[in-house]
């Protein structure tokens, strides 16, 4: 079960991992910001919980701030740590597990893609 997308007050101080709470069964969703060029969310996950599978035209910035989680991309297994970081190529089939729960910010960027060159 996945529980309503709920916004972070704008101006306003906040602690995102104290905010973020668990919820029996459930992947609890809240909004940091949304705008057309990306996102920022943060979500907590019960034990046994999972995001269902998918494929993004965008990478997908992740980062662990309470527990430990698995990252399944193209069939192969990541487990993360409390503090560890990881990016969710483009294009690949993806899904997110919690064998135990854990709460991760998640950061998309839309726009301007293609555009950078290193």
């Amino acid at each position: 079960m996945t529980t309503p997308n709920i916004e972070v007050e704008r101006a306003k101080a906040f602690i995102i991992v104290e905010i973020l709470e668990y919820i029996p069964n459930s992947v609890v969703i809240k909004t940091i910001i949304r705008k057309t060029t990306g996102n920022v969310t943060a979500v907590s996950f019960d034990s046994g919980e999972a995001l269902a599978e998918k494929i993004s035209p965008f990478e997908t910035f992740v980062q662990i701030i309470d527990g430990e989680a698995e990252i399944m991309v193209e069939d192969q297994s990541h487990f993360l740590k409390i503090g560890e970081s990881f990016i969710i190529p483009a294009h690949v089939r993806n899904t997110i597990k919690a064998n135990v729960r854990f709460k991760m910010i998640s950061t998309i960027i839309k726009n301007g893609y293609d555009e950078v060159s290193v």
